[in-house]
């Protein structure tokens, strides 16, 4: 492997650094975007029992905050559960913005990756292609500075497809699942205003 980045140069090395942060936020947004961790099917039912045992107090809803995220969505909620369903509602949707943008953390730096591995690995090919007609003299050519050129080249341009590709893929899995699981969170906070205004048993 040491042999393969000293053949590719020094343009290798911001694909490495890319490939480091990309993978650490992968794994990161696994861990994170846990459906069981974002919005835990069970919490609904819970709430709901706790509200037919005689409502909530601050201390539940301190506890239902750190609970998840949806506890959070459902904290506003019930916070407001006093106030009519359109206060409720924004009160909601201000959360809920929050909420997304937590969900959303750190995509848009994996986007730029996948965008941007590509380019870096042309920079590569690029600087390669320059080292290689560099070889050339009015005396002949030399032959390692020209198998040099290549060899910048090539494994600069494997090196940011190698980059962009898993990057992207994960990138629009985890667009995918954010979207999900905001839906879902959507419709669990469309259920509880109505079990807070009587519109559902």
């Amino acid at each position: 492997m040491w042999e393969i980045i000293l053949a590719a140069g020094w343009p290798i090395w911001p694909l490495i650094f890319a490939s480091i942060i990309a993978l650490a936020i992968i794994g990161e947004r696994f861990w994170a975007l846990r459906s069981e961790l974002v919005a835990p099917s069970n919490l609904l039912p819970e709430v709901q029992k706790w509200l037919g045992q005689g409502g909530l107090t601050k201390e539940t809803l301190a506890k239902l905050e750190e609970h998840s995220l949806l506890g959070q969505v459902f904290a506003s909620a019930l916070a407001n559960a006093k106030n009519s369903r359109e206060i409720t509602k924004e009160a909601i949707e201000e959360t809920g913005r929050a909420v997304a943008h937590k969900l959303e953390r750190y995509l848009p730096t994996l986007g730029t990756i996948a965008t941007v591995a590509p380019l870096l690995g042309l920079l590569g090919t690029v600087i390669g292609m320059v080292e290689l007609f560099g070889s050339f003299t009015n005396s002949g050519h030399d032959v390692a500075q020209f198998a040099r050129g290549i060899s910048v080249a090539l494994y600069n341009t494997a090196a940011g497809i190698v980059v962009a590709v898993p990057s992207m893929i994960a990138y629009r899995y985890f667009r995918a699942k954010v979207d999900g699981l905001l839906v879902d969170m959507e419709q669990q906070a469309i259920k509880l205003v109505e079990i807070i205004h009587g519109d559902r048993k």
